[in-house]
């Protein structure tokens, strides 16, 4: 089986890359530039192919079976989502798992949420085998704030104090390879979260434990967080956010297990603590430093 990643060189998709190599899987990667076509990692094949130019995807897709279909977050999202359903149509693709987002009541609302729904119902619709993960907020998002976290003492993200499920990216790659390479995962919705509800205080709290000192949490002041986000996102970004972060404050952000797709199923394990990611982070922090 040969499968195309999608989305390959980010947060999730080089996780899910590097595991589908350990697997022996037979691996091509689509980038948009040349030279990230030299970073993807050894034993995976690179294909220089943007989503967004069409006529490029034909030579990506040549004698793909399985895709998946990971695409960033961004103003396009929904229509290069699409585009990639239908070189997978016109290809000789069998089978797509496509990463979603956990879609609770309610949530639909959210920009980078709501763009990800006619994807998914494409896919639904093309006749392919498919699978979907719906996984909730990264762990690893944080690791873009490590220095604001170890060196400052601040938990920077407005994540609200009525909780949300987190979920490592690992996670959502064991899910990902699990549902690509083997067979009984066609039109099952895996819902991805951690085992534990975490507040912005409670995470701040994990951080303080490991860290030897206060971390403190930055608050619910969400047009001071926008402020302090205009030197690193782009304003879209930060529109799009903020109303994730007012339904995080006001509703929490979490998915019960789907009893038709059990994340076990996928996972073969219990989902990890964020209190083992939280050590990795403070360790992998202090390597740095010394």
């Amino acid at each position: 089986m040969k499968i195309l990643v999608i989305g390959g060189t980010g947060t999730v998709g080089s996780q899910v890359v590097a595991d589908l190599l350990a697997r022996n899987a037979d691996v091509r990667v689509l980038t948009r530039s040349e030279q990230k076509a030299h970073e993807v990692p050894e034993g995976a094949q690179a294909a220089v192919g943007d989503l967004a130019k069409p006529e490029t995807l034909p030579a990506a897709f040549q004698d793909i079976d399985a895709l998946f279909l990971l695409v960033p977050i961004g103003p396009q999202e929904a229509e290069l989502g699409l585009q990639g359903v239908r070189a997978a149509q016109d290809s000789e693709v069998q089978k797509i798992v496509y990463m979603s987002v956990g879609m609770p009541p309610g949530s639909e609302h959210i920009p980078h949420f709501a763009s990800k729904i006619p994807i998914e119902q494409a896919i639904m619709n093309s006749g392919l085998e498919w699978t979907i993960l719906r996984p909730t907020n990264f762990y690893q998002n944080d690791l873009w704030v490590k220095d604001v976290i170890t060196e400052q003492g601040v938990y920077p993200y407005p994540i609200g104090k009525r909780g949300i499920n987190r979920v490592d990216v690992r996670d959502i790659a064991d899910a990902a390879v699990t549902s690509l390479l083997e067979s009984g995962h066609h039109g099952r919705i895996y819902e991805l979260q951690g085992p534990e509800n975490l507040s912005g205080p409670r995470v701040a709290e994990v951080y303080s434990q490991y860290l030897g000192r206060d971390v403190r949490y930055i608050g619910d002041d969400l047009d001071a967080w926008a402020e302090q986000a205009k030197s690193m996102l782009p304003d879209w970004m930060i529109g799009d956010y903020k109303i994730m972060f007012t339904f995080f404050q006001e509703h929490g952000f979490s998915v019960p297990d789907n009893p038709d797709a059990p994340l076990r199923d996928a996972l073969k394990h219990e989902p990890r603590r964020f209190e083992d990611f939280a050590v990795e982070l403070v360790e992998e922090s202090a390597a740095v430093e010394n």
